[in-house]
């Protein structure tokens, strides 16, 4: 089984490469972050058209997470338990998707940005991670064989490596200290970064900005992950970064990441 994560910055924009991505990627689930529109407005038929089942959360024009799969999708659940909200009046924000694929608990996640280190929405971002943790650790409590797969834009770069230069993101978010502990606190509660192993670095990068040449210079950011419970973890027999797809007219900011599965 191929499974992917990609985080399109908008499906409506892209929803034309995503089609054509998936045509020649054989690619059995994608799950799809940033899809920056409701539910009425998802264009699922350009993805059953293909043979994938669809399963879409969206509230507005941002956030928004997908799952696609011709291998079923079974199950599905928004938001994991404990996901907390955002604002003075906290409400559920459109980040977490979860369903059945093939055997695999695959969860579609969009991990909050931060934005500045002295921002609320940094605390909330703590939280939010925090919240995953303690929920995947208790799946992995009540099933050590459990085959889940944490994927998405954790909005993390988890290592001085995952980034061009780390001294330009000093006092930034993330690769702040807390961050990256919340992080490798998932590792350490049982799921394994299942992509790294294949594509070592330095230089290695799934996200490159729009502006001032960012991608042309090769000054990325890792932060798209998949992170495998250890029965999952065990099937992996490759993984790969589709630096391609970044390339051209109308590309998003991400490449997909690939996981090959074992049968």
């Amino acid at each position: 089984m191929r499974l992917a994560t990609w985080n399109v910055n908008s499906i409506r924009s892209r929803a034309d490469r995503v089609v054509a991505w998936l045509q020649r990627s054989d690619v059995d689930v994608l799950a799809l972050q940033e899809t920056k529109c409701r539910d009425d407005q998802f264009p699922e038929s350009r993805f059953t058209d293909l043979g994938y089942q669809v399963a879409h959360v969206g509230y507005s024009q941002w956030n928004g997470v997908a799952l696609l799969s011709r291998v079923g999708i079974d199950d599905v659940e928004v938001g994991f338990p404990g996901q907390p909200g955002w604002g003075e009046d906290p409400a559920a924000e459109a980040r977490a998707l979860g369903a059945t694929c093939g055997g695999v608990r695959v969860w579609s996640l969009y991990v909050p940005n931060g934005r500045t280190l002295t921002d609320p929405h940094y605390e909330y971002k703590l939280r939010w991670l925090e919240a995953l943790r303690a929920t995947a650790a208790g799946w992995l409590a009540e099933d050590a064989a459990a085959q889940v797969a944490l994927v998405g834009d954790w909005n993390i770069a988890p290592q001085d490596d995952d980034v061009w230069d780390v001294r330009v993101f000093a006092h930034s978010t993330h690769v702040s200290q807390p961050e990256r502990a919340a992080f490798q606190a998932v590792v350490d509660a049982g799921y394994a970064d299942v992509v790294r192993p294949y594509t070592p670095g330095p230089g290695v990068y799934t996200y490159w900005d729009y502006t001032q040449l960012r991608f042309a210079r090769r000054e990325g950011m890792r932060i798209d992950f998949v992170l495998g419970s250890p029965a999952l973890a065990a099937r992996v027999t490759n993984a790969l970064i589709d630096r391609q797809e970044r390339k051209g007219k109308g590309a998003s900011d991400h490449a997909p990441v690939i996981v090959e599965l074992a049968d």
